[in-house]
């Protein structure tokens, strides 16, 4: 794991290669003097005056640091990621999930950063041998699920596509896509379907979860649909101390280090976390002194489980600023699984040196756990107890999704009684059955099928 901002003094991202080359926005700011007078210096490069804390709102020990190095400091943290699992290569065509938030607005910025010094470089080189990646941006729309926010979700994706239009060249597609196109009928009976299912779950908390499923689902249907290879989430060391948590809370500790690592190819298209190592308040930070603009489309604060730990794992890091990382390192120790890597490349026009670097990097055999069930909601891993739960199973199909579930979707999302439970299963997108009916077949060629029958329903089930 790369080291903490907060703590760091070693120069470990100190490169003049990696500089930013935008100057410092106007709400940058020096402070002059330090508490016994003397001249307050930045504690990484001893030259400059570090940022003050009434210019960006913000405190703690990232206003030590002068805008160079903070921005220094937290790009190298995100490319050191990137290069290190193999997260993003000369060939690939990655596909930025963007929900306007700070976390999401700087991982499109990076990405952004890296594509725009691989096309330089590309310009300058006289073979031109390594070509350039492509970006791609997603927005998953859910005003149909909350439609009091439907004029402010507009007025944002306006202010999206303005964002996506300056960052070029080169230029970047963006992709609106509204939840309710998981379903493959028209969009009227989709919404009616998506409707449906959230109201069947009674659970806040399971809400939640099951609208965060549908969320991925969505983002993986566009990925695949438009040929992306790499899918970029803005998962930050903040947001993944609170999963810990709430996945020890809600029982779902076997599956644990399966969402917390830096690579998840379980899926079609493999998702990548190259935020994994920055914070929150880093991010927050950046996107002040940088004026980059952040979206708040939703004012209700996570209800149920979600909530109520996401408010304790703030309380904690105002304490200690150091604990979001210390959960996220404990956590890291657990052992990942085998998908927690990029699948290996045997092309001979990927470049030499991006094989050996995936090579090096990636899980070794003997270091990754082995799955071959997941569960057809949530995606996770299934452990033998789940297996064994569903060894009595009735012939109705509602039936044998439920048993085909893990234990803690069936105690949180899915509903009690057998006629919610069957309409729940009538109103579940094709996706997710096609799932249950592939059983312990390989995840992602499942997955690779559902969704093209979900674009041709023609195509035969089985």
């Amino acid at each position: 794991m790369a080291c903490n901002s907060s703590n760091c003094q070693s120069n470990c991202y100190k490169n003049d290669e990696e500089q930013a080359e935008d100057s410092p926005s106007p709400a940058y700011r020096k402070s002059s003097t330090s508490i016994n007078g003397q001249n307050n210096l930045c504690v990484k490069c001893k030259a400059n005056e570090p940022i003050s804390c009434a210019s960006v709102g913000s405190g703690g020990d990232d206003t030590r640091f002068c805008y160079g190095c903070f921005r220094s400091n937290l790009y190298g943290k995100f490319r050191l990621s990137v290069t290190s699992h193999a997260m993003i290569t000369p060939s690939d065509n990655v596909l930025v999930a963007f929900s306007g938030g700070p976390a999401s607005s700087v991982a499109l910025q990076f990405v952004h950063e890296m594509q725009h010094r691989a096309l330089k470089n590309f310009e300058a080189s006289k073979d031109r041998s390594l070509p350039v990646f492509g970006v791609g941006v997603a927005f998953i729309d859910e005003s149909s699920v909350y439609p009091d926010a439907s004029e402010k979700v507009d007025d944002a994706i306006k202010e999206m596509r303005l964002i996506v239009s300056k960052l070029a060249p080169p230029m970047k597609q963006l992709h609106v896509v509204p939840i309710e196109n998981i379903y493959t009928s028209d969009s009227i009976d989709g919404k009616d379907r998506l409707t449906n299912l959230l109201n069947a779950v009674n659970d806040a908390t399971g809400k939640e979860d099951l609208l965060l499923h549908l969320r991925m689902l969505a983002l993986q249907k566009v990925a695949s649909q438009n040929g992306y290879n790499r899918l970029i989430i803005g998962s930050c060391t903040s947001r993944i101390a609170a999963h810990v948590l709430t996945a020890t809370v809600k029982g779902q500790g076997y599956s644990l280090s399966a969402d917390i690592q830096y690579v998840d190819a379980r899926w079609d298209v493999p998702v990548v976390l190259p935020l994994r190592d920055c914070t929150a308040q880093e991010l927050n930070l950046l996107c002040r002194i940088d004026g980059l603009k952040t979206f708040q489309l939703l004012n209700n604060p996570p209800a149920g489980i979600n909530g109520l730990v996401s408010s304790f794992v703030t309380l904690l890091q105002e304490e200690n600023p150091s604990r979001e990382c210390t959960i996220v390192r404990t956590a890291g120790k657990l052992t990942p699984f085998h998908f927690n890597r990029i699948p290996e490349i045997n092309d001979c026009n990927v470049p030499l040196a991006t094989r050996r670097r995936q090579k090096r990097y990636n899980l070794k055999t003997i270091e990754s756990m082995t799955s071959e069930s997941f569960c057809p909601l949530c995606n996770s891993p299934l452990s033998n107890s789940d297996l064994l739960s569903s060894s009595s199973l009735e012939s109705c199909q509602s039936s044998r999704f439920v048993g085909a579930c893990c234990s803690s979707c069936r105690f949180q999302i899915l509903p009690k009684d057998s006629s919610s439970r069957e309409h729940f299963y009538t109103s579940l997108p094709q996706q997710l059955v096609a799932r249950m009916k592939y059983g312990s077949c390989d995840n992602s060629s499942s997955l690779r099928i559902s969704f093209m029958q979900a674009a041709n329903p023609r195509l035969p089930t089985f």
